[in-house]
């Protein structure tokens, strides 16, 4: 992952390699998503099938992508995606997670070293000096554990973007319709932004709240 994604100009934030999955956020490059992964994900098969001695596909479905609004949601989406190990429990507590080879955590904080991770974008986030941005992080990090798996951190669509169904419904008894696009994580106005630039570029479906499907989300 992280020869690609410098090799190929992905910058990558957070991730957290799981037993049969993994979480990456990243900001793509000019050469787009779908090369990264396919380099990266076809590359990883073949090495993984020339060490196991075997033959054909690896992984069984397509990936998913979802476009996220960082100004919203970065830090949580740092925080949700590295906590995934001792969410599961592949270690005990946050001190063994700081010291986790297979997610990028330890990374933010100095105690590992991945030169392909940005850690100091996500650092920028909780101060300008590393000592002070570092204690804010963990903090924050911290903090987290007790909010479980939040699943409105795990994809798009109208309900995970706004927070919840008690929200969806607030802003509809207030005249407010948003379009929502599973796709998309962010506001109405940062979803129809990138689905007007999508559209400039190709055909894209827009979907408005008030048509959302309580039992899909």
């Amino acid at each position: 992952m992280g020869e690609v994604a410098a090799a190929s100009g992905t910058t990558v934030f957070a991730w957290a390699l799981m037993g049969n999955h993994a979480h990456i956020l990243l900001a793509s490059a000019e050469s787009g998503l779908a090369k990264f992964l396919r380099r990266f994900l076809t590359g990883y098969a073949v090495s993984y099938n020339l060490r196991r001695h075997r033959h054909g596909h690896l992984f069984q479905n397509r990936y998913k992508s979802i476009v996220c609004d960082g100004d919203s949601y970065f830090t949580q989406l740092v925080r949700y995606i590295d906590l995934n190990p001792l969410r599961v429990q592949l270690v005990k507590d946050l001190d063994a997670l700081e010291k986790y080879p297979y997610c990028g955590h330890g990374a933010v904080l100095g105690k590992l070293r991945y030169d392909w991770q940005d850690r100091h974008s996500v650092l920028a986030q909780f101060g300008g000096r590393e000592d002070q941005a570092s204690a804010a992080y963990r903090r924050f990090f911290g903090e987290g554990v007790a909010l479980g798996r939040r699943p409105e951190l795990a994809g798009g669509g109208l309900v995970r973007s706004a927070g919840g169904w008690a929200e969806v419904r607030s802003q509809r008894q207030r005249g407010r319709a948003q379009v929502s696009d599973d796709r998309l994580l962010g506001s109405g106005e940062f979803v129809e932004r990138v689905l007007n630039e999508a559209e400039k570029r190709g055909s894209v479906n827009k979907r408005c709240a008030d048509r959302a499907d309580e039992s899909s989300e």
